[in-house]
């Protein structure tokens, strides 16, 4: 086999240990997302397919850590194999090449199907557990993925000209949160005033 190997690894949340992705495996280099899969900005990804180069190798742990769905499986697979990389799967069991069989077309998307719908039950089960617990007065909602210190830090780096995606990176979550916690402190900062305006009225 000639050309490079080259790890993908994709980290959801800060509790997930990058290391049992690609155990035991032998790569030249690795690229490494702290993004949700329904993420859509992974510029690891794209600068991934951007460095490897006909005759590498595309390692990733399973086909739910390179895509967020069947669709996209598709495109990446196509993509990457269109470039003559071959990519393998760990946890499938799967490489697909550009001169991959219509059986191994077939697989691949029976696999991402079985991908999908491993996740829709995982995403059932955990409303249910919700459920359950708010029924039980269990429920304390979801942790929150920055302190009241970081969001403050976010805050006053992007004022001072910061970068929304490089916050992301140095505080490992998606861009999504960045922005979800600066509009939630963009409305906090407006209540106030509309309290006051609804007053005067």
């Amino acid at each position: 086999m000639t050309g490079q190997v080259v790890g993908y690894v994709r980290v959801s949340t800060l509790d997930q240990k990058i290391d049992r992705q690609l155990v035991d495996m032998r790569v030249d280099r690795t690229f490494t997302e702290f993004a949700s899969g329904k993420d859509t900005d992974r510029p690891q990804l794209a600068q991934m397919i951007a460095y490897v180069r006909e005759g590498d190798t595309v390692v990733v742990h399973s086909m739910d850590r390179l895509a967020s769905n069947l669709e996209d499986l598709r495109r990446l697979v196509r993509e990457l194999t269109g470039k003559g990389v071959r990519i393998q799967f760990l946890k499938e069991g799967l490489t697909f090449t550009a001169e991959s069989s219509p059986m191994s077309q077939l697989l691949l998307n029976v696999m991402g199907s079985f991908a999908e719908f491993e996740r829709a039950l995982i995403r059932e089960r955990q409303r249910e557990g919700i459920a359950i617990a708010k029924k039980k007065g269990a429920y304390k909602g979801r942790k929150r993925a920055l302190t009241a210190e970081q969001v403050e830090e976010v805050i006053a780096s992007v004022r001072d000209g910061a970068k929304k995606a490089a916050l992301a990176r140095k505080l490992r979550v998606s861009r999504e949160t960045v922005h979800r916690y600066l509009r939630e402190a963009k409305a906090s900062a407006r209540a106030p005033e509309k309290q006051k305006e609804e007053e005067t009225a």
